[in-house]
């Protein structure tokens, strides 16, 4: 190292001062100001070349930091001499400055740090009890200021070096030293007082700063995690800029990182406070004090925190929290197209898909908004799930494939699939059996140009085909597309392998849909198992064995009782889990009690019974269930009153119009109209129900006067419909 020709630039009375520096660092002595060393031998050059390392020569020479030399000055000005280890720091700094990293770290290491951070920490905390009045018996701090900040900026120093060499461990284990030290200087925190120590300050930020990504680095996130909360939990004066960079990496990692973090502890909250029990709500929290900093102008406004905070809530399930942090931005601040589409997606993850509907009419409706294909696209999901809606739906999706048609096939392949589910929904509504077909026809048709279009890869489309074509009873047409989508999905998803499964039970492969379903709980956690315990009970019924089937609703029952008293904390996350699981368990009572009904356990079927009259006491499925059971026992008028009270809640629910025929139908012949409107009923919202295509012939036989012709049609449809049927509806 070329010392010499940076010296020449300083005051000559300062030139012995740094050799004396330079020449302390091999003998570990305290030299006073007033020493003499003849010798100007350079330290860098005696320790390197027998080490290995060689200082950059040139013009790199020419551009060192002359902080070193004014920071030595006032150590000395201030001390009289410069000690071993803040020589050592200098020469580090010098030499990182200047990009050697290796031999900056060479230096640092020579620094004993175990020795010095207990002198660091007393002078930081004697500081601390200032501006309380010293006696003059009371001790001065063992180090100056100025020698803890370049102690400290020495050991963040030797932290980068480490980083540089991808020494990501030791890097974290060398930045943390400065955070216990300070903070057990401090338990308290930093004082105001710290703010005229820039230099200190500007160093510790830069350390809280660094830790976190330090243990990332080092593929250690709970130590991650804890760096976080100790840089925002901790009094360390941190500027507003980087504790605002901290609270936003913070929540990101939480949310994106994969890591289960441990709550808080306990200890370092104060009383009252809300302490966050899982991930999404400490990265809530974190994202909602970035919110308010904005909204009180603290900050610049930032679009990410909006959209990581939307993210977060969708994921706790609170689309209404969402909504309304949307709702009470200042104006101006998000376009108010952009507005309304979020708040639309908010509103449809909340359930309320008219209001939904309405913010995107808004949008769509402004013609002043071009190219709205998004929202074209998500008003026509909305309006599909919704039957007085269908045609508008169909509409906005047709808009979208007269632009894209040709141009872009996955835009295009969306809206001919929203297309196909709106035609298919439609066919349901429709009174006549050419408009019933030609709807079906044209769905299907719409399907399978989405089909074309994605190249067999959208596993919602090939459902749908499956779907459409079972409900067909295009049953080989419906099982090739059923495997596709399981092939696809790699057996992720559920309904792939339900459908898959009553498919097969249509074409009376009871076997191999009980198979399936094995496989399927096999790959499944026991949460989501509760639709494929049903369906495997329901197919032990198809193949008689009924103590199966109540071994397997038993087992279903108490996964589904377990669940409900596991979940905890977690409650609100689960809400729209929480609805699934009361109808299934309320289904899953009254299946039980129609196998005891039909073993004759008449109580096993009305204990059943009242189970569910707990969980839902106006189910038009459960009063269905109970004239079930009374007609089994021959209480015929009895089970006429529940069937009646169940279309009561329900005006359309199938099983009841066609149990109040069946009924009616045996109680006197005096009600053969009224019995053939209620199949007919029936059979309006159900064209491919086997039962009322079978009580609607034994009507036209028992009629005096009515074709014989008409009762052997009726009876050939329920055939043919009975023998595709599956053990449970397609859809």
């Amino acid at each position: 190292m070329r010392i010499k020709y940076w010296l020449h630039k300083r005051k000559s009375r300062f030139s012995g001062r740094l050799r004396k520096m330079m020449k302390c660092i091999c003998s570990g002595e305290q030299l006073r100001v007033d020493e003499i060393i003849p010798s100007s031998e350079s330290l860098a050059t005696r320790d390197y070349s027998a080490s290995g390392f060689s200082s950059r020569t040139g013009e790199a020479d020419t551009k060192v930091d002359t902080s070193n030399i004014e920071e030595a000055e006032s150590s000395l000005r201030e001390s009289g001499y410069l000690n071993y280890e803040e020589a050592r720091a200098l020469l580090g700094r010098l030499e990182f400055q200047k990009g050697n990293v290796e031999a900056a770290l060479h230096v640092f290491e020579g620094i004993d740090i175990a020795a010095v951070t207990p002198k660091i920490k007393l002078s930081i905390a004697r500081r601390c009890e200032l501006p309380r009045r010293l006696s003059q018996s009371d001790p001065g701090p063992p180090m100056s200021m100025h020698a803890v900040c370049l102690l400290i900026e020495a050991i963040f120093m030797k932290a980068k070096s480490l980083l540089a060499l991808r020494r990501f461990t030791e890097a974290a284990q060398s930045c943390k030293i400065i955070l216990d030290t300070v903070e057990a200087a401090a338990p308290e925190g930093l004082p105001e007082s710290f703010v005229s120590d820039c230099k200190l300050l500007d160093t510790l930020n830069k350390a809280v700063e660094l830790l976190p990504e330090l243990w990332k680095l080092a593929d250690v996130p709970q130590e991650a995690i804890l760096s976080y909360r100790r840089a925002l939990l901790y009094q360390w004066n941190l500027d507003l800029e980087t504790r605002t960079k901290l609270e936003k990496e913070f929540a990101t990692f939480l949310l994106y990182s994969g890591t289960d973090a441990a709550p808080p502890n306990l200890r370092s909250q104060t009383e009252g406070s809300f302490i966050p029990r899982n991930n999404i709500e400490e990265a809530v929290l974190l994202l909602l004090i970035l919110l308010r900093k904005f909204v009180t102008k603290r900050i610049g406004w930032d679009p990410s925190v909006i959209d990581h905070l939307c993210f977060a809530l969708s994921i706790a399930g609170e689309f209404s929290t969402a909504a309304r942090q949307i709702e009470e931005l200042p104006p101006g601040i998000i376009e108010d197209r952009e507005k309304y589409t979020t708040l639309a997606l908010c509103y449809c993850g909340e359930g309320e898909s008219l209001v939904a509907l309405n913010l995107l009419r808004n949008i769509l409706n402004n013609k002043e908004n071009h190219n709205c294909i998004f929202e074209l696209l998500l008003a026509s999901k909305i309006c599909g799930e919704n039957s007085e809606y269908l045609e508008e739906g169909e509409a906005y999706a047709h808009k979208v494939v007269s632009k894209f048609q040709g141009r872009c096939d996955h835009l295009a392949s969306i809206a001919h699939y929203l297309i196909g589910v709106s035609l298919s929904a439609q066919s349901k509504k429709v009174c006549s059996d050419s408009q019933k077909i030609s709807r079906q026809s044209e769905a299907i048709e719409a399907l399978e140009t989405a089909q074309r279009l994605t190249d067999d890869t959208n596993p919602n489309v090939l459902y749908y085909l499956s779907l459409e074509n079972a409900e067909q009873r295009k049953l080989g047409a419906a099982l090739y597309y059923a495997k596709k989508v399981l092939k696809i999905e790699a057996g992720s998803g559920l309904k792939g392998w339900i459908l898959l499964a009553r498919i097969l039970s249509a074409q009376k492969r009871y076997g191999d849909a009980e198979s399936i379903i094995n496989a399927a709980l096999d790959e499944t956690g026991k949460w989501d198992q509760g639709e494929l315990l049903r369906t495997k009970a329901k197919l032990q019924i198809a193949q008689g064995r009924l103590k199966d089937a109540i071994a397997t609703y038993t087992h279903l029952l108490a996964v589904l009782q377990v669940q409900k008293k596991s979940f905890g904390v977690h409650k609100k996350l689960l809400r729209n889990r929480r609805n699934i699981n009361r109808s299934l368990e309320l289904e899953t009572w009254h299946d039980l009690a129609n196998v005891y009904t039909s073993l004759s356990q008449w109580r096993d079927a009305e204990a059943c019974l009242v189970k569910s009259e707990a969980i839902n006491p106006h189910s038009a499925s459960r009063l269905h269930s109970t004239g079930v059971l009374y007609e089994a026992r021959g209480m015929k008028n009895e089970a006429l009153k529940f069937f009646e009270a169940a279309l009561n809640i329900e005006p359309d629910h199938v099983p009841s119009l066609i149990s109040v025929a069946t009924v009616l139908r045996q109680l006197s012949n005096q009600s053969l109209p009224v019995v053939k409107s209620f199949l007919s009923d029936a059979l309006r919202l159900d064209r491919t129900n086997p039962s009322a295509w079978y009580n609607l012939g034994l009507l036209y036989k028992s009629e005096i006067g009515t074709s014989v012709l008409e009762a052997a049609e009726c009876f050939e449809a329920a055939a043919l419909l009975q023998e595709s049927a599956p053990v449970e509806p397609f859809r």
